[in-house]
């Protein structure tokens, strides 16, 4: 490589930055090595020339030979984009693998520590041995670098062929190109006969994400607009002939529809954890607190203590099995207690530890409370403070869990989760289903015992409601006119809403502001005496349930990240669901399996 002709490209001396580390052997697959080579402590990364691949993939069979990969996983793919009009069509092929990235944010977002930023070469590695596969690294990475195998259940990525590059030689990628279009080293270098190293092109995202260490090449002259393969219905166009940037714009689907099908993801135990901890927490939160700010709670509760002992145990068993199902969504849910060894970076570990918490806090203040004898040896007044300081205790860690959770999904690669929005709905979600189930259960039992306060206890009840009805119609409003606003990636998310899962976005929004007038009507007093205000509520109830469970699948089915173009099978939805549906995917060849999380 020769020196950089262009000053914004600076080398990086990880030797001078890590200073410690120089001249400490790497060990790889087994063995310590510790080259001579001068260049070992400064960030090395790719270059492609886009003008030069002729699409031939060798790089993806020399990657896949290296690294023995079965056929559904590939760390390099070469995806392509087509533009222009008969006969003047253009074609542009993208080769990219991992991008090694200066702030890697999947060293940053995995909670188990399988990642590792080397100060040699400024290799960003992965090791698939600490990866439980919760994919979380697939989430929040811009370029679809790690790959999630549903097979082994774990995450694997290009490793820079660091033992190829300790005797000498370059990534087997680059030395399998055929056309010259992969070169690799120094960061900060141009390859020799190339004239541009550009930090972006065509197709690719944001690079100020997460700093990475690619260069480009390209200087045919392009057309204004390029179509990728895949069901995904966008295109990438420049406003201008002069723009040298090309934006995401949405492509309109024709007719809106209910989209109910396709609302299954990968993500539906995710669906059942987070409704049911937001669900739990608010509850819980009603139960103790509000005694204490309303004397009408306060009478019923005290009056029923052994219906609030029963919900107590209800919630509980509720938050084991969200936390179960969640357990579940692993790769290897047996190394689930990893999900903590990243507390310093990762929202994931951070949410794991908070809502775990939660659960032993919620579990020890139901002991307690059911069960005297377990505070008996101790004072009437100490056992008194002793279930009070475990009340505040989840009442604290509970709200704390639900905004570690709400962290994890400000994931700039997702712009649809990237907004306030998202910690929006989960509190409105908390308030709805919290209220409601409090309601219809300490409702029900009063009305088991015909008593008057039915309908205090749901007027009562019906403020937090309403407040999230509120929340939640003003975060829908918000979000849907940001994500129009904001236009790339997120307008194809707006466009989706729209229109494949039009009637359903819109029978929901119709939905809340129907629950909203109700729960109104209740705070006023103006509803049935006895039990057919019960009747009502627990209409609602079903109400809610059935929208919170929608909206929340629309919540990860509408999201398009940032990524790479795919290919005519790699990356493609369309060919793998084609696949599945036609027998294609029985044949290993093919690299399509089924989905096991």
């Amino acid at each position: 490589m020769s020196t950089p002709s262009s000053p914004h490209i600076l080398p990086i001396d990880l030797g001078g930055i890590y200073p410690d580390l120089v001249g400490v052997p790497l060990e790889i697959n087994g063995k310590r090595s510790l080259s001579a080579r001068p260049d070992r402590y400064k960030q090395h990364g790719f270059h492609f020339n886009a003008d030069n691949c002729i699409g031939c993939h060798a790089c993806e069979a020399a990657c896949a030979e290296k690294n023995n990969l079965p056929s559904h996983l590939a760390f390099r793919k070469v995806g392509f984009l087509e533009g222009g009009s008969y006969p003047e069509m253009v074609r542009i092929n993208i080769s990219m693998a991992c991008n090694h990235c200066e702030d890697p944010v999947c060293l940053k977002g995995c909670p188990t520590l399988a990642y590792t930023k080397f100060v040699e070469y400024g290799a960003v590695l992965q090791d698939p041995d600490i990866c439980f596969g919760c994919g979380y690294c697939t989430w929040v990475c811009p370029y679809n670098a790690p790959v999630l195998d549903p097979v082994r259940g774990e995450v694997q990525k290009c490793n820079m062929c660091v033992d190829r590059l300790e005797d000498g030689l370059k990534p087997s990628c680059v030395a399998a190109c055929l056309s010259n279009a992969l070169n690799f080293g120094v960061i900060g270098e141009v390859p020799v006969g190339q004239s541009q190293a550009k930090q972006m092109i065509i197709g690719f995202p944001d690079p100020a994400i997460t700093r990475p260490n690619i260069r480009f090449q390209q200087t045919q002259s392009l057309p204004a607009q390029f179509m990728r393969a895949g069901k995904d219905p966008f295109l990438y166009e420049r406003d201008s002939p002069e723009d040298d940037h090309f934006h995401v714009r949405p492509i309109s689907e024709p007719t809106k529809g209910w989209g109910l099908n396709q609302l299954h993801s990968r993500e539906d135990s995710l669906v059942q954890f987070t409704l049911l901890y937001q669900m739990v927490m608010a509850s819980f939160l009603l139960l103790f607190l509000f005694p204490k700010r309303s004397d009408v709670m306060g009478k019923i509760i005290t009056g029923h203590s052994e219906t609030v002992n029963g919900m107590l145990c209800v919630l509980l068993g509720l938050q084991f099995l969200g936390m179960f199902v969640s357990t579940m969504h692993l790769g290897k849910p047996q190394f689930f207690y990893r999900a903590i060894n990243n507390l310093r970076h990762s929202w994931i570990s951070r949410e794991i530890l908070t809502t775990g918490t939660f659960f032993g806090l919620l579990a020890g203040y139901t002991g307690v409370t059911m069960f005297p004898p377990l505070t008996a040896w101790l004072p009437v007044e100490m056992a008194s403070m002793l279930s009070e300081a475990i009340g505040w205790g989840a009442t604290v860690m509970g709200p704390l869990g639900l905004y570690c959770m709400y962290r994890c999904y400000r994931i700039a690669a997702r712009p649809f989760w990237n907004h306030w929005h998202t910690a929006g709905a989960f509190c409105a979600s908390a308030l709805i289903l919290g209220s409601l189930v409090v309601g219809l259960i300490l409702g029900g039992a009063l009305w088991l015992e015909g008593s008057q306060e039915i309908l205090p206890l749901l007027g009562l009840l019906a403020i937090p409601l309403v407040l999230g009805l509120i929340l939640q119609a003003a975060s829908l409003f918000f979000h849907i006119r940001h994500i129009k606003e904001r236009g790339e990636e997120a307008s194809v998310s707006y466009v989706l809403m729209t229109t494949r899962y039009g009637k359903t976005t819109l029978a929901r929004l119709v939905g809340v502001g129907t629950l909203t007038l109700l729960s109104v009507i209740f705070t006023i007093g103006a509803i049935p005496s006895g039990g057919w205000g019960l009747v009502l509520w627990g209409t609602m109830w079903a109400a809610a349930i059935a929208s919170e469970i929608v909206g929340r699948a629309l919540f990860y089915v509408l999201v398009i990240p940032t990524t790479i173009p795919g290919a005519f099978f790699w990356g493609n939805k369309a060919f793998e669901a084609h696949a599945r549906k036609t027998g294609l995917a029985d044949l290993p060849q093919v690299g399509v399996i089924p989905m096991g999380h």
